[in-house]
């Protein structure tokens, strides 16, 4: 089976595992345009997100509050696993059906987070280790609609840095990466 979320994921999830697998060890250290993390806090993040997420899909709480080091031997090949599990507990169509007891959010909406999660910090990655990444349009719209959902409280929240101005001539990807308060002309040095 699938959903047009686990369609969504795997549009992206591929992209951002690539750049996952480009980040080299000597990398980990580095800023992010996301300012509070660093390469490796990152990473971590992301990896507890593609956990917490397939929980998530079954309507079971999530944990945010593990501060593990997922780091060690075979990290890359083991975030591959885990972004494939998540895409696989989101292609069940009872994952989209009503809300989440663990956030309070309808359940499409918490699908919808988890794309714009692989999407940003994907690219976050991408930009603070020297790798490009792009997202497909059907990705970039959802995010945007997320954004709009959701934008307001994920700033109030903490989630998301004020919006950053984009010029008219921004992709929709640029707009998107502004919507959640990075730069997208963000490069290391200004970090």
């Amino acid at each position: 089976m699938s959903t047009k979320t686990s369609e969504l994921l795997t549009e992206i999830a591929p992209r951002t595992v690539a750049v996952v697998r480009g980040v080299t060890d000597d990398q980990l250290g580095l800023p992010t345009p996301c300012p509070d993390y660093t390469v490796r806090d990152l990473l971590n993040h992301l990896y507890d997100v593609a956990v917490n997420f397939q929980g998530l899909a079954r309507r079971e709480a999530a944990d945010w509050s593990g501060k593990e080091d997922h780091l060690t031997e075979g990290w890359r090949d083991r975030f591959a696993i885990e972004v494939d599990r998540v895409i696989e507990a989101w292609s069940d169509p009872a994952a989209l059906e009503g809300d989440s007891p663990g956030m309070g959010l309808p359940q499409v909406t918490v699908g919808d987070m988890l794309l714009v999660d692989l999407t940003v910090h994907g690219w976050d990655l991408a930009r603070a280790t020297g790798q490009r990444m792009d997202a497909p349009a059907g990705v970039v719209a959802t995010g945007h609609g997320f954004m709009d959902r959701m934008g307001e409280m994920g700033q109030r929240m903490g989630a998301f840095g004020a919006p950053v101005p984009t010029d008219a001539g921004a992709t929709d990807l640029d707009r998107l990466l502004g919507r959640t308060g990075r730069d997208p002309a963000w490069t290391p040095a200004t970090a």
